[in-house]
């Protein structure tokens, strides 16, 4: 699943990560979740006792089921007495009654004696429910109706057998079934369109990740109960039907007009991959090199715009299969566009949902970033078709070995594929997004508990994606990139089919080769040590299970220290925290029992070698060969763990920036910058030493570590003009406008040059606009008036579309028109520049009329309201605005979301995370010890109330000397 989301403005703040990345507008936004790890149980050993032994024991300690009568069993998660081998699954949607019947029968196999089987099942009305043995299905004889009881607080039902079911034998379940359509993003639920002509059509379309099958049909809705499923729909002749498998050839012609389609029987998968739509849409298709065929999808009016979509999807199906060695093992691979969706894309094996904006792509109205974004998600959920649906993770406490996994094969995938989009530049991003979100102590293990249904929602987040997917790349760097692929290949050859957890990972990785086998990195596998995990590396023993459960299976993100002492270096770890500086009380206590093994690498001036080293203590000491004059570590941003140079180290690389700065490698530019600023928030370094880093900018070449050093200067701005420190933001602008004017004149207003020529127009030109530079006003305004006086005809460059819709919406007539614009047009990705344009407005009356317009759902589609308030809240005359509507809406918000859910999650840390005085601290404390006392919580509250807690400290320790930078700057 793709959920993170991108929202143009840059905004101080540790709970939503800055990027250049995104989905709905321009910057990524994570989630999160609890910190315990979670025991690992396999199917086959979860329980000691049967279900029976421990009803028989303690009848009293389970819970009632609806009806009054005993429920069975009071776990969470299944027993797994019982375990499904096949669904046969019939479903009709009524796309009138916007309502649905179904029928299914399951094949399961009992493991062990017992009276009862329970399955999960939500929101839907059980008809009937039989039994058959074997032998009566043998014999055609009749099933037993069985009685079913409910108990929805864990979305479960329990179905009494009149006879003992028997260990070892195979017995089928029928049940009959109905419910409403779904009115949200989850389960079987209700999508609608309007078409070219102002009609408004209904399809139906499912989304299961991670624990909504049950909200369809009655399941054993767990991951590690894969089955086979055989599936069949009926649907009226206007509509097609769709599924993870192909259509069986011959459709039936069933009563009263009806067709029913049936598809080919799945692979062995876990229930949330399961995926069936009913629609109208019309496709455009292809075959790659080893004959899948691959079709696009989406409403009639907007395909035209599926090409591109198919033109990846099949150069990335292709790369994919090479790379892992191992075939796509369906038929074919469908990619849809849905117009309601919640998250970016779901990687439903075979039938692929996508937001529009995430595989649509218009020529006229698609920018550079939307290109790159379009591209990025289709590699990420094609990886996931290898890395979750062949091998996917035991339970949701390792739901990082998807998406990690998929966001790390992101930046392989496009490095081969799409070298023109320039990805590998970008990927530091993905690391720097959430070492913001995992240097706060409210962070969580990569490997975390989840057991409710809305804790393993929360697991989809930041540390999930991103820092799964950076522990990955500099494990790879580590092992090298050959024999990393050898062994994820392993890993995935091994386990298909199947599930898996960390230790297998580790164990395929460490397993793969031969002595003989070796690689530039400096290692081998050692034969005789294969049993034990032990890698050689540089002559030290590296056991790759004890160094991975480091970075997996404990949170937060090392600070190596640095001291350089002739030809000695002194390094020392400790627990990096953002917002807690050494000599706070607390400090002493959050670092304990911290510690990292961390494959260190560092270059110096005697030359370009790559040293490597693997720190596994507090402190350490390395020799240097030769005199220095520098040394520079973590080459290329490849490990993931922050650096500071203690004694004359920051003063030596700042003086080398300015002297000549590309003896450095363009990632080594970006890593200093980034640490430097984070070192700030650490109190480990000053504001100023930071600041001056920055003043090499001006003969930056690299885009990349222009655009981040911009980046901090930017959020700088945003947050004292949030808290209307007046002096201190004339000031920023002012230097912002000199420094950069260089740059701010040579951008053209056309499309045109590399990805990253694109993206520095893109975002140059939008804060200059921003800061009111006035030729850049000019000339934005000059392009929307004439766009005005086409009707809309006019083809503005799309690199400064958003520019140009986000100057023409300060005027009343302007942003009227925008809005009616916004209403007309077929283009995503048109409209999410005049979402983000229209909510730049100074007015709060047209800000408050987007909201509403949101809730209502009408013009401004619900699956963009979270986007939409997160944006007004970076408006300064709007955060007070979105704020207030959350506290006063929660419930209604709460009707449209679910809690766990990430536009949940999204609406409170987007409304409140940026905040930084004491009074909204207090306040936003206050609101959520009155939602705790409601039953709603979330994990991610405490992570907002450090956050702010931190923009607080940094304001009061740093602004002073902002202040005084400036004036000596200016």
């Amino acid at each position: 699943m793709f959920i993170f989301r991108k929202i143009d403005l840059v905004f101080h703040s540790s709970v939503m990560a800055n990027s250049c990345r995104k989905l709905v507008f321009n910057i990524y936004i994570g989630f999160y979740c609890s910190a315990v790890i979670m025991p690992q149980k396999g199917i086959c050993s979860q329980f000691t006792s049967s279900p029976i032994d421990e009803f028989n024991k303690d009848p009293e300690a389970f819970p009632v089921a609806t009806n009054g009568e005993i429920f069975p069993w009071h776990e969470l998660r299944l027993p797994t007495v019982v375990i499904p081998l096949h669904y046969d699954l019939l479903i009709h949607p009524n796309l009138t009654s916007l309502d649905f019947a179904a029928s299914e029968k399951i094949e399961v196999l009992v493991r062990d004696d017992t009276q009862f089987i329970v399955l999960h099942s939500k929101d839907l009305e059980i008809i009937n429910a039989s039994l058959q043995s074997e032998e009566d299905v043998r014999y055609r004889k009749p099933g037993e109706r069985l009685t079913v009881l409910s108990y929805p607080a864990h979305q479960q039902i329990a179905l009494l057998v009149p006879e003992k079911l028997r260990a070892d034998l195979r017995y089928s379940v029928a049940i009959d079934f109905q419910a409403k359509l779904a009115d949200g993003f989850e389960g079987f639920y209700k999508s609608t369109y309007r078409t070219l002509g102002g009609e408004t059509r209904t399809i139906a379309v499912t989304d299961f990740e991670p624990t909504e099958a049950r909200m369809a049909f009655p399941c054993f809705d767990e991951p590690l109960f894969k089955a086979n499923f055989s599936i069949k729909i009926r649907r009226e002749s206007r509509h097609i039907a769709l599924s993870n498998m192909p259509k069986v050839v011959k459709t039936i012609e069933l009563e009263g007009g009806l067709l029913e389609d049936h598809f080919e029987t799945t692979v062995k998968m876990s229930t949330y991959l399961v995926a069936y739509i009913v629609c109208d849409f019309t496709s455009v298709s292809g075959t790659t090199s080893s004959g899948v065929k691959v079709s696009i999808y989406a409403s009639p009016d907007k395909w035209s715009q599926t090409h591109y979509a198919l033109e990846a999807s099949l150069k990335l199906l292709d790369f994919y299969e090479n790379y892992f060695d191992i075939h796509y093992p369906l038929p074919k691979l469908d990619l849809i566009a849905i117009p309601d969706f919640a998250s970016g894309a779901m990687e439903n094996w075979g039938l692929i949902t996508y937001r529009e904006t995430s595989l649509l792509f218009d020529p006229k109205t698609s920018s550079t970033s939307d290109k790159l974004w379009v591209t990025e998600v289709i590699a990420h959920e094609l990886a996931h078709q290898w890395f979750g649906n062949l091998v996917t993770m035991e339970w949701w406490n390792d739901i990082w070995l998807n998406e990690g996994f998929a966001t790390y094969m992101e930046l392989i995938s496009l490095n081969i594929t799409y070298p023109e989009l320039q990805f590998d530049d970008n990927f530091s991003n993905t690391c720097f997004e959430v070492i913001t979100r995992d240097s706060l102590n409210s962070s969580h293990p990569i490997s975390n508990q989840a057991k409710t249904p809305t804790q393993i929602q929360e697991m989809f987040d930041a540390v999930s994606y991103n820092k799964g997917a950076c522990i990955l790349n500099m494990l790879k760097d580590f092992l090298s990139e050959e024999t990393f692929r050898k062994g994820i290949i392993h890993y995935l050859k091994k386990f298909s089919y199947r599930n898996a957890k960390n230790d297998d990972l580790w164990h395929s990785l460490s397993n793969n080769c031969l002595e003989s086998d070796s690689t530039s990195s400096g290692f081998c596998y050692s034969d005789s040590k294969k049993t034990s995990n032990t890698l050689a590396f540089l002559q030290e023993n590296v056991e790759l299970k004890e160094m991975m459960a480091t970075w997996t299976l404990q949170k937060g993100i090392p600070l190596m220290v640095v001291k350089r002492e002739g030809r000695s270096l002194r390094l020392q770890q400790e627990r990096f925290l953002s917002g807690v500086s050494k000599e706070d009380p607390e400090w002493g206590t959050l670092q304990e029992r911290y510690l990292w093994h961390i494959p260190v690498t560092y270059s110096t001036s005697s030359s370009n070698e790559i040293h490597r080293h693997i720190l596994k203590l507090k402190t350490d000491t390395l020799d240097l060969s030769e005199k220095t004059n520098w040394v520079k570590f973590n080459v290329d941003s490849n490990g993931y763990y922050i650096v500071h140079y203690e004694g004359q180290g920051w003063d030596e690389l700042i003086t080398l920036l300015n002297q000549n700065h590309t003896l450095l490698r363009p990632k080594d530019r970006i890593g200093l910058i980034h640490d430097a600023f984070q070192l700030v928030s650490a109190g480990r370094l000053t504001l100023d030493k930071a600041l001056d880093l920055t003043r090499y900018l001006q003969h930056e070449t690299s885009i990349p570590a222009l655009l981040k050093g911009l980046e901090y200067l930017e959020l700088f701005y945003r947050m004292v003009e949030r808290r209307n420190i007046s002096d201190v933001t004339e000031n920023l602008k002012h230097y912002l406008l000199q420094y950069f004017k260089p740059v701010i004149d040579t951008q053209s207003w056309v499309d045109e040059g590399s990805v990253w020529d694109r993206m520095l127009r893109s975002t140059v030109l939008k804060l200059a606009c921003y800061l009111n530079h006035a030729p850049c006003i000019q000339k934005a305004t000059e392009l929307f008036s004439q766009w005005m006086e086409s009707s809309g005809k006019l083809n503005i460059p799309t690199d400064v579309l958003k520019i140009v819709y986000s100057v023409g919406a300060q005027t009343t007539s302007g942003w009227n028109y925008l809005l009616e614009q916004y209403e007309l047009s077929l283009s995503g990705a048109e409209k999410n520049k005049i979402l983000y344009a229209l909510s730049t407005s100074r007015h709060q009356e047209k800000l408050m009329k987007l909201i509403e317009l949101g809730m209502e759902g009408k013009v401004i589609k619900t699956q963009d309201l979270a986007a939409l308030l997160f944006a007004i809240a970076r408006n300064p005359k709007g955060q007070q605005l979105a704020w207030n509507f959350v506290k006063e809406n929660w419930t209604h918000l709460l009707k449209k979301f679910e809690l766990g859910s990430f536009p949940m999650r999204m609406i409170v840390s987007g409304t409140t995370s940026h905040f930084s005085s004491k009074d909204e601290l207090r306040e936003v404390k206050l609101f959520f010890e009155s939602l705790k006392a409601q039953g709603s919580h979330l994990d991610i509250f405490q992570t907002i109330l450090e956050a702010i807690s931190k923009n607080i400290k940094w304001l009061e320790k740093n602004l002073p000397t902002l202040r005084k930078w400036l004036l000596i700057s200016i």
